[in-house]
């Protein structure tokens, strides 16, 4: 899941916080473009009798036909894109090792990453939810002036760290096994549904730690009378 720290826009409603924040940190339908094609990649697979090349080509052209949808309708086209770049590399890997679960690979060593890249975020004192919701509630990066509120941004970032390293502790074992029908299961499962439910408990974490519902429209915390 890539973290992009979009401007902020003027006006924002404290109701728009949680679709805002799932935006910027690439959006369900973002994470559907990369999930889809595992999700094909599994059926091909099993349909076709464990057989691999007919699986790559399923996954192959969902990503696609994902990116051409998006191209259609004028969407943003960052995570389609990447997933399709994704699904090439996933593709490319598995057809040099003749291993179906290798397709699944590229997505493991990307929750590894993420998952330490949001711990060493925490570690270094600039946690990178404070770095993605700085900008939407217009402070920019001026929460880290103050340890209360860098403790807040903090705490969320601990839910994305737990995120990943979930996906890893159900799915690496899987891999591991060779379990490719249940991996991508897994993937699918873990994918759109949890990250629903982390982008709601991130919103409840900072708006009880004041970070969303307490800015206007100028990014200013207001004076209290």
């Amino acid at each position: 899941m890539p973290v992009s720290a979009e401007p902020a826009t003027e006006g924002k409603h404290e109701h728009e916080a949680p679709r805002d924040l799932a935006e910027a940190l690439g959006g369900a339908h973002g994470l559907a473009d990369t999930s889809l094609p595992g999700l094909a990649f599994v059926i091909a697979y099993t349909i076709s009798g464990n057989e691999l090349e007919p699986s790559i080509v399923s996954a192959l052209a969902v990503a696609v036909m994902l990116t051409v949808v998006r191209l259609l309708r004028r969407e943003t086209l960052q995570f389609a894109f990447a997933g399709l770049v994704g699904v090439g590399i996933a593709a490319f890997i598995a057809s040099r090792t003749g291993r179906a679960e290798d397709f699944f690979l590229p997505g493991l060593l990307f929750n590894a990453a993420y998952a330490l890249a949001y711990a060493i975020s925490i570690w270094v004192r600039w946690p990178l939810i404070g770095v993605v919701a700085g900008p939407l509630v217009g402070e920019g990066m001026e929460w880290r002036e103050d340890p209360d509120r860098v403790a807040v941004y903090s705490r969320a970032s601990w839910i994305w760290v737990g995120v990943f390293a979930l996906r890893l502790a159900v799915q690496l074992p899987l891999y591991l096994a060779g379990a490719v029908v249940a991996l991508g299961i897994a993937k699918a499962a873990m994918g759109v549904p949890i990250f629903i439910v982390a982008i709601w408990v991130t919103y409840l974490v900072l708006k009880e730690g004041g970070e969303i519902g307490h800015h206007d429209d100028t990014g200013e915390v207001p004076e209290e009378a």
